[in-house]
């Protein structure tokens, strides 16, 4: 069933998600990102580089993702 962007964005307030969020019925994003499950999400630095990405359910609030995400704020 394809979510009607309405309601997607009424469950991302509801869940206080603070990233962007994007809807891809077409599947030109999945294609060009290589997107083989999701939730799909990259981590891109200042310069647009994509410099980690998870596939499926990451645990991001965790020691080894804050980790990552704190290295990744130093650079």
């Amino acid at each position: 069933m394809e979510e009607k962007p309405g309601d997607v964005a009424e469950w991302v307030r509801d869940k206080r998600i603070s990233m962007d969020v994007l809807l891809d019925p077409p599947g030109k994003a999945t294609r060009a990102w290589g997107i083989t499950a999701t939730p799909a999400t990259f981590l891109v630095d200042r310069a647009g580089r994509v410099v980690a990405r998870g596939l499926g359910t990451r645990p991001w609030t965790g020691p080894e993702g804050r980790a990552l995400i704190e290295a990744l704020l130093a650079q």
